[in-house]
C-alpha cells in the first residue's frame, strides 16, 4: 500500500494554516456585518443544472472543471465551483424573492478541477457577498466598498489595485458582441485554438485570452465602451463618482469582462502582484440575469467573491493564540479538583492548558518552553487550604492565591504588560 497523502490539490488545514484562514474570513464576516450582510451557507452540492444553466454547456468551467456525479439515485450533481447560483437558487427555492433586497455573507469551500498551482487548489476557499434586489450603481457601489474595507482591515488593500470596467446593458453588449465577432472572424485564422472554440460560443471570454497571439489581435479589436447606450454610461459614471467620493480608488479596464450572458453594468476586480504573477484576489460584478436563467422571477443581483489562501498569503503569518495559563496537579488526589478549576476558569473566561501526562516537573519545564506565561499549581495542602500556587514563568515569582480571589487575580496578571 503507498503512502496514504492527500488527494491532489487539497491540503490540510493546521492550526498555523487554519489561524491564516480564520484570519481572512473573520475580518470579512466583520467589514461586511458594517454594510448590513448577512451570513448563509448552501450546501456544497447542488444540482448540476444549477451550474450548467447559468455557465452553458459548454463553459470552459462545465467541459474541463466541474466535480459532477451521480448519486445512488441517478441525480445528476456537482460541488460547488463557485457559490454566487447556489445563493440565488436558495431565494428562489426558499421563495424569498417576497422579501428583497437580502444581503449574504458566505464562507466555505468551492471545487474545481484544474491544474494546482500556489494559491489555487482544486478545493479552495472562498468568502463573499450577495446584494440581491436593486439594480441601481449605488448598489455596486457599496458592494465594492465593502470588499475594500474588507481588504483595508485585512491589511493587504496597499497592495491591491481595483480595477473596473462597464459591460453596459443587454442592448449595447448585444450590439458590441455583434460587432467583435465580425472583426475577430477576420482575424479567425490567427486566433488560439481556444478563441476559436470560443468565437462560436462565448467570444467576449477571447478578451481576457492570455494568448500572446490574440493579445496583439485585441489591439485593434472594437472597444466596448464605444457601444454603451445612455444608460449604460450613466450607470457607470454614478458608480464611479460615488467610489470618488468614498476615497476608493480605481483604474479604469476596458479588458476587464465576463463572458456569461447573465453578467451586466459593473465588473472589477482587486488585482495584486505581491505574491508572485499577478492575480486577482477579489472579484465580482453585476448578474441581472441570473435569477431568470435559473427559473425563477427577474431579480437583480450584484455581489463578489475572494480567494482565501490567496488573500491568507497576502496578509502573512498569524500567530496562533494559544492558552497563556497552565494549570498542574501535583499528585494524583488532587486530578479531578484540578480538573474542576480548570472549568471553572474558562468558565471566567480564561483560556486554560491542561496537561495530564507527565510528572509536575517535566509539565513546568514543557511550560516554561512555551507561550505559558502562568503555571496555577494544584496540591494536597493547597486544596486543603483552599488555595493554589501561581508561578509566574516569565519572572519566576510564585505566591500562594486563595481560589476564591484566583480568577480576578490571573485576568489582572494577564493584562499586565
Amino acid at each position: 500500500m503507498s503512502k496514504l497523502q492527500p488527494v491532489r490539490g487539497t491540503a490540510d488545514l493546521l492550526p498555523d494554516v487554519m489561524a491564516q484562514h480564520l484570519l481572512v474570513i473573520d475580518t470579512a464576516r466583520l467589514a461586511t456585518a458594517r454594510y448590513g450582510f448577512q451570513e448563509m451557507a448552501t450546501p456544497v452540492f447542488e444540482f448540476s443544472e444549477v451550474f450548467t444553466r447559468p455557465l452553458g454547456e459548454s463553459s470552459d468551467i462545465v467541459t474541463k472543471e466541474n466535480y459532477s456525479f451521480a448519486d445512488r439515485g441517478g441525480e445528476q450533481l456537482t460541488l460547488r465551483p463557485e457559490n454566487t447560483a447556489g445563493v440565488v437558487r436558495a431565494m428562489i427555492s426558499g421563495g424569498l424573492t417576497q422579501s428583497l433586497p437580502l444581503k449574504y455573507f458566505y464562507a466555505g469551500p468551492m471545487f474545481r478541477y484544474e491544474r494546482p498551482q500556489k494559491g489555487r487548489m482544486r478545493q479552495f476557499h472562498q468568502v463573499g457577498i450577495e446584494y440581491l434586489g436593486p439594480n441601481d450603481a449605488l448598489a455596486d457601489a457599496e458592494v465594492i466598498s465593502a470588499g475594500a474595507r474588507f481588504l483595508a482591515q485585512l491589511g493587504v488593500l496597499q497592495h491591491c489595485v481595483l480595477h473596473l470596467n462597464s459591460l453596459g446593458d443587454l442592448d449595447s453588449r448585444a450590439a458590441y458582441r455583434a460587432a467583435l465577432v465580425e472583426f475577430l472572424k477576420t482575424h479567425e485564422s490567427a486566433l488560439s485554438d481556444d478563441s476559436k472554440r470560443r468565437l462560436a460560443v462565448n467570444p467576449l471570454r477571447i478578451l481576457d485570452s492570455k494568448d500572446a497571439g490574440d493579445r496583439d489581435i485585441l489591439q485593434t479589436a472594437p472597444k466596448l465602451a464605444d457601444y454603451l447606450n445612455a444608460e449604460s454610461k450613466a450607470h457607470f459614471q454614478t458608480l464611479t463618482s460615488a467610489l470618488d467620493a468614498a476615497g476608493v480608488t480605481w483604474v479604469y479596464d476596458p479588458l476587464l469582462v465576463r463572458g456569461l450572458d447573465y453578467y451586466c453594468h459593473t465588473a472589477f476586480e482587486f488585482v495584486t502582484d505581491a505574491i508572485g504573477t499577478q492575480g486577482t484576489v477579489l472579484g465580482g460584478g453585476r448578474y441581472d440575469g441570473l435569477s431568470e436563467m435559473l427559473g425563477g422571477p427577474a431579480v437583480a443581483g450584484v455581489g463578489w467573491a475572494a480567494g482565501v489562501e490567496r488573500l491568507a498569503m497576502l496578509a502573512g503569518d498569524t500567530v496562533v493564540a494559544a492558552p497563556k495559563v497552565a494549570i498542574f496537579s501535583a499528585d494524583t488526589d488532587t486530578d479531578t479538583a484540578a480538573f474542576r478549576l480548570a472549568e471553572t476558569l474558562r468558565d471566567a473566561g480564561i483560556d486554560i492548558d491542561f496537561p495530564t501526562a507527565g510528572t509536575i516537573g517535566k509539565k513546568l519545564k514543557k511550560a516554561a518552553r512555551s507561550d505559558i506565561k502562568l503555571a496555577i499549581i494544584l496540591g494536597g495542602d493547597e486544596m486543603a487550604r483552599k488555595t493554589v500556587q501561581l508561578r509566574d514563568l516569565t519572572t519566576g515569582t510564585q505566591s500562594e492565591i486563595a481560589m476564591t480571589e484566583l480568577a480576578d487575580v490571573v485576568t489582572a496578571a494577564l493584562l499586565a504588560p
